[in-house]
C-alpha cells in the first residue's frame, strides 16, 4: 500500500493515519485509534502489530498463524464503529465495530465489542478467545501489577 491510498480503516490517508501506528512512529491515544490501527493491520497483514498490541500477559498464548491465515484469506471491505466508550473506568474502554469482509465465497460481517486497556500510556486489546488458566489472585494480564480480579477480569 502507497502511503497516499485511503487507510483501510476509512479515516483518511493511510500516511497520517495509521501508517505512523504500525511504524511505532507515534502510538494509539484512544482504544478507538487503536481498534482502528488493528483493522488496518488486518488488512494490510502486519500480524506483528496484531500480536504487539494485545495485552501483553496474552501475547504468548495468540496463534500467530491463525491470526496470518485469517488476515490473508479474507478481503476487508470496511470498517463500521458502533460506539465507543472511553471511560468504562480509569484504565479501561469498550469499542463495538463492525468489520466487513469476503472470504472469497461470500460477504461476511464480523460484529464485536472488544475491550482495552491503558497500561503505561500504551492502549492494549484485551483478547477474551484466549483460554488461559488465570485465578483471579494472579497478577492482572496487562501487566498493571494489581490482581487480575481487580483490574481486567470484568472486561474479559
Amino acid at each position: 500500500m502507497t502511503s497516499s491510498q485511503n487507510c483501510p480503516c476509512g479515516q483518511g490517508q493511510y500516511a497520517a493515519c495509521c501508517q505512523p501506528l504500525h511504524l511505532k512512529q507515534q502510538i494509539a491515544q484512544t482504544a478507538e485509534q487503536l481498534m482502528r490501527s488493528r483493522y488496518s493491520a488486518f488488512a494490510l497483514q502486519q500480524i506483528d502489530y496484531i500480536l504487539q498490541t494485545t495485552a501483553l500477559g496474552q501475547q504468548l498464548a495468540l496463534d500467530r498463524a491463525a491470526i496470518a491465515d485469517w488476515s490473508q484469506s479474507n478481503q476487508w471491505l470496511k470498517l463500521e464503529v458502533v460506539q465507543h466508550q472511553p471511560k468504562l473506568d480509569k484504565t479501561h474502554a469498550l469499542v463495538e465495530f463492525k468489520a466487513h469482509y469476503h472470504d472469497g465465497m461470500q460477504a461476511h460481517i464480523h460484529h464485536e465489542i472488544s475491550h482495552f486497556v491503558l497500561h503505561q500510556q500504551q492502549w492494549y486489546f484485551l483478547d477474551p478467545t484466549l483460554d488461559l488458566q488465570i485465578t483471579m489472585k494472579q497478577p492482572c494480564i496487562c501487566g498493571s501489577g494489581k490482581k487480575f480480579k481487580q483490574c481486567c477480569a470484568q472486561f474479559i
